[in-house]
């Protein structure tokens, strides 16, 4: 079993709370722009935006990975609904809550302060093609970190 650290130090006091997932089959790309999305927000904010993505009613505006992305009204610039990654982050951010809650704290005045997303193991893969030979076809996995601190 391999001992996952945090990139932070966020959650070793009593008025921070931490959660993670760990290889989760979803784009890295798309996982980074959602903890963007809900960086600053607390759990109840985050929560709604992300349910309102599942039901593709708002969208997240993309700030790296812009290129041949249409530009929209609403995000006044490229976004979309990461519908997948949005589904595993409201998964995790269900964690970070039972955690506060665990821990004491008031889920309601808790504020995520940290929210970022690492690649993980790579699963090697090939496709057939014609006259024998095969392309590589890999698919990368991804880590997603989320930490809180409880306001007074």
């Amino acid at each position: 079993m391999p001992n996952w650290g945090c990139s932070t130090k966020v959650g070793e006091k009593d008025n921070e709370v931490r959660a993670s997932l760990r290889e989760v089959d979803i784009s890295p790309k798309w996982a980074r722009e959602v903890c963007e999305a809900v960086k600053g927000l607390s759990i109840p904010e985050a929560k709604n935006l992300l349910s309102d993505v599942l039901e593709r009613r708002r969208m997240i505006r993309y700030g790296r990975y812009i290129k041949k992305r249409a530009h929209h009204a609403q995000t006044k610039g490229p976004g979309g609904y990461p519908v997948k990654a949005s589904r595993f982050m409201l998964k995790l951010l269900n964690s970070l809550e039972a955690n506060a809650e665990f821990k004491g704290l008031d889920p309601e005045r808790t504020v995520i302060v940290h929210a970022v997303s690492h690649k993980g193991r790579v699963v090697r893969k090939n496709i057939e093609r014609a006259f024998g030979r095969s392309s590589p076809y890999n698919r990368t996995y991804v880590h997603i970190e989320l930490a809180g601190v409880s306001k007074p």
